[in-house]
């Protein structure tokens, strides 16, 4: 396996505990629009995805394509809003120390999400997060044309660091989609995580090189 120069980490569920309140807000807005879909549903149809993506996924795979997807995103964002105000932010047992392992052997570290931006920079300002310094990038669902599965936003974080060699890219994340959106890449590493939105058996089916239980057991596999 050639030496990593990239790691792209997805955000909520991978390195940011926010206890799904993402997905739970989805939920909150589908309900208020009479779409009675489980948290299970949401996060099976709707994990790693732009969320508006999400949101038409869901109402489509639950029968619901008379409902606006477009009338749901908006109050979706009003909602999450109103969840942020007072939500306690915490990230995941050793992903700092992972941060710092891999930025301390040169490897770029790059954070992206299907959020858009304002939602993310409200979880990075919670962390005390800042872009250049815990982690080199922040790339979002406003950052690009197409969301996940597309290779779109890893291809965005390979041109801010000049790196030519996806197989010198590893993405890691706590979806089906996450492991996609790298094999779109073509990275040489894809990782899933069992922390956020999905089971082994669930990213077992998309064929990442590894799933673990934690992203702190990820520094020692890569550098020993």
């Amino acid at each position: 396996m050639k030496k990593i120069e990239l790691a792209v980490f997805d955000m909520a569920g991978t390195t940011v505990n926010e206890d799904n309140v993402v997905y739970k807000t989805v939920r909150a807005a589908l309900e208020k629009h009479g779409v009675d879909a489980s948290l299970e549903t949401v996060l099976t149809f709707g994990a790693g995805k732009e969320k508006f993506k999400a949101i038409s996924d869901i109402l489509m795979e639950s029968n619901n394509s008379s409902i606006d997807p477009n009338a749901v995103f908006k109050d979706f964002k009003v909602m999450l809003e109103e969840a942020y105000v007072n939500l306690s932010v915490d990230t995941y047992d050793g992903v700092e120390d992972l941060f710092k392992t891999l930025k301390s052997k040169e490897v770029k570290v790059v954070l992206n999400t299907g959020y858009d931006r304002k939602t993310a920079e409200t979880l990075l300002n919670k962390l005390g997060w800042i872009p250049g310094e815990q982690v080199d990038a922040l790339i979002t669902a406003d950052d690009v044309v197409k969301g996940r599965p597309s290779s779109e936003m890893i291809n965005k974080a390979m041109d801010m660091f000049g790196i030519a060699d996806s197989q010198k890219v590893l993405k890691a994340g706590d979806s089906v989609i996450d492991i996609e959106e790298g094999k779109n890449a073509n990275c040489g590493w894809t990782v899933g995580v069992l922390t956020g939105a999905q089971n082994r058996e669930q990213l077992e089916t998309a064929q990442p090189t590894i799933i673990l239980d934690s992203l702190a057991d990820l520094a020692e596999i890569l550098f020993t």
